[in-house]
């Protein structure tokens, strides 16, 4: 077995060249990823549906808009938070931390951008959270399958920053990840949604 050099905490950005409606122009960004697989959700799908409508007690620590967005096409009925915590990068939180990793509540994936425990009361985090999201549903690969993805050219591996998860325009953030990037990609962004109209 080839060791799996760990791209948890980096975004996917698919190519225009991905042919799966449910990733057109997605941003995923990996929670986690090794040798058994890896998970991630889309942070440019809102939904109409309100956080307050799911899941009233998180909703005052949702960030504009204040929507459930949709993570992925697996487990539609789970619920995921994503939270951005101020300070945790260098782990100089401000709140009551367990060894140094961030407030109760919340497990650091890459920085300071981590899961928040949707089972704790939103009380504990309520301090520390610069910015949640809620996804609805989550993206998913199986052994093997995203490292295949990758060779075949449908994602675009660049670096995240904690912006990325409470981009006040999510719509836009497929434009703005290629933007940034100090290469060719940054061409990418301008690919037109229709290529016949090229």
């Amino acid at each position: 077995m080839t060791e799996v050099s760990s791209l948890t905490g980096r975004l996917l950005v698919a190519t225009p060249a991905l042919a799966d409606p449910n990733f057109d122009r997605a941003v995923v960004l990996l929670l986690d990823h090794d040798a058994d697989g890896s998970l991630g959700v889309v942070l440019n799908r809102p939904t109409p549906v309100g956080v307050g409508d799911i899941l009233e007690s998180w909703a005052g620590l949702a960030g504009e808009p204040g929507v459930v967005f949709q993570g992925g096409p697996v487990s539609l009925d789970s619920a995921l938070g994503v939270a951005v915590v101020p300070g945790a990068a260098a782990g100089e939180s401000e709140v009551d931390t367990v060894v140094g990793e961030g407030p109760l509540g919340w497990r650091r994936v890459h920085g300071a951008i981590g899961l928040v425990d949707l089972e704790a009361p939103p009380e504990l985090l309520g301090g520390a959270v610069g910015s949640l999201r809620i996804f609805a549903g989550y993206a998913g690969w199986g052994p093997g399958q995203l490292e295949d993805e990758l060779v075949e050219g449908a994602w675009y591996v660049v670096e995240s920053e904690p912006g990325d998860v409470s981009s006040p325009d999510p719509e836009q953030l497929w434009r703005a990840v290629l933007r940034r990037q100090r290469n060719e990609l940054a061409m990418v962004a301008t690919y037109p949604d229709d290529p016949s109209l090229n």
